[in-house]
């Protein structure tokens, strides 16, 4: 493996482990890049990327990315499904890498 360990605490020791770690690591980048773009957007009175897809991001893998540009961007924080909703996701998120390493 090319990528070292202390990088993805989760990260399993097969041919498949170094495709999750850049698999989380791009969901996390577009999450945040999706929360900004849609408050850019939003400014603009423009066509908004779907709440859905937001949520979808965050199940995917890109939870932490998601909720950092929510508040970076300070942009959904008024609604209490993203509040509450983007860190359940990053629990599930590493809940899932976990039984991914242990192999369940």
């Amino acid at each position: 493996s090319i990528v070292p360990s202390f990088l993805f605490p989760f990260k399993s020791y097969n041919r498949y482990g170094d495709v999750m770690l850049y698999w989380i690591i791009g969901m996390n980048i577009l999450g945040f890049l999706l929360m900004g773009i849609d408050k850019i957007k939003a400014r603009r009175h423009a066509w908004r990327i779907p709440e859905i897809n937001l949520f979808l991001c965050a199940v995917a893998g890109g939870a932490v990315g998601c909720t950092l540009g929510m508040f970076m961007f300070r942009h959904k924080t008024k609604h209490w499904y993203f509040r509450i909703g983007f860190p359940l996701c990053i629990l599930l998120n590493v809940l899932s890498l976990y039984l991914l390493k242990k192999g369940l």
